[in-house]
């Protein structure tokens, strides 16, 4: 009889798409967790909840600093990234691999097996040599705020919430409520 009770759980699960699967044997009263990982997710299966556009532009930036990469310039005020375009400053989210030298100021330290992120804004930096490099945190990585602009999207029926690209899942972590990154969307 536990049998099918157990084959019938396991079907409601594979067929539901639950991202979390909890066993509990009566008997014993323990509880065991798997998580089923999202990793990457082509953007065509991705579902925003409230679709709108991406892009934001301003005419000026207040205290901005510029930051010249790979021979173009950014520029970075109010804790966001841009670049200039057709007399307009352009919102955008630097890619991995974009570098800086100096930490923005209301970065938090995440550390995550042994790896040690500066996180701010969304966006992840390790330390590489004297400058800092924007990089994807691992599967797994909890981080307990995300960003204002963070939007809700459904992939497969299941809410996950994205910023950069980053896939989020909310999850209890010692009583308090975070975020684990559990995937990316591919842009490709």
């Amino acid at each position: 009889m536990k049998n099918i009770y157990k084959t019938i759980a396991l079907c409601i699960v594979l067929l539901s798409g639950i991202t979390e699967v909890t066993a509990q044997n009566r008997n014993a009263k323990t509880v065991v967790t798997k998580k089923v990982s999202v990793k990457k997710v082509p953007s065509s299966k991705v579902v925003y909840k409230t679709p709108k556009s991406k892009v934001t532009t301003v005419r000026t930036l207040p205290n901005k600093t510029n930051i010249k990469y790979n021979g173009q310039n950014y520029y970075y005020s109010n804790n966001k990234y841009y670049t200039y375009s057709q007399g307009h400053y352009v919102n955008i989210m630097p890619k991995v691999g974009f570098k800086i030298s100096v930490l923005p100021q209301n970065f938090v330290k995440v550390n995550f097996k042994n790896h040690n992120y500066f996180q701010s804004q969304g966006m992840f930096y390790i330390q590489s040599g004297s400058d800092y490099e924007v990089v994807d945190p691992e599967i797994g990585t909890i981080v307990y705020e995300l960003p204002s602009d963070y939007e809700k999207v459904t992939i497969d029926g299941q809410t996950y919430y994205e910023y950069a690209n980053i896939l989020y899942e909310k999850v209890q972590n010692n009583g308090t409520r975070a975020y684990e990154v559990v995937g990316y969307i591919d842009a490709n």
